[in-house]
């Protein structure tokens, strides 16, 4: 690896590992009072799980974004796969803010249902300009799938 592709790579985890840092920062004081209070699906992991998913998840996508940066050609496919990358990213980064900070549970469900779709488009997007940068995205994929469940039976439940 390259000095420029490491830079490239520290750029990208800090991009995306802070995205997740700041929606802890929103997170974690509403986690005992607020969120504590809410009825929630049965099907809720414990909070600790949170934590250790995103911080796994948030690593694989910074990954996914050095792919297409740093190992992709540059091409039309390339652009639209980091245009859609970064419009999921700020999906992501609005969703905790809404539903955590503005106890918006409707409107972060309608943000959450946007990103899934996001994400699904900059996976097709990015499988056209660099297939494993696609598939890094797939445990993503899976866990916004199974919070949107969440969202949805927060909004079910209260």
């Amino acid at each position: 690896m390259t000095l420029k592709s490491a830079g490239r790579l520290i750029l990208c985890l800090l991009l995306c590992v802070g995205i997740g840092i700041l929606g802890s920062i929103v997170t974690r004081p509403e986690i005992p009072v607020w969120y504590a209070g809410l009825a929630k699906p049965w099907w809720t992991p414990p909070p600790a799980v949170f934590p250790v998913a995103w911080t796994i998840l948030y690593i694989l996508i910074a990954v996914s974004l050095w792919r297409l940066w740093d190992r992709a050609a540059p091409s039309p496919a390339r652009a639209s796969a980091i245009t859609w990358f970064m419009i999921q990213l700020a999906l992501n980064a609005a969703w905790s803010p809404v539903f955590f900070g503005w106890h918006g549970t409707r409107t972060a469900l309608v943000t959450i249902i946007a990103l899934l779709i996001a994400i699904v488009m900059t996976m097709i997007a990015a499988s056209r300009a660099d297939k494993p940068a696609a598939w890094l995205l797939t445990p993503y994929l899976a866990w916004i799938a199974y919070a949107t469940t969440l969202n949805a039976g927060v909004v079910a439940m209260n």
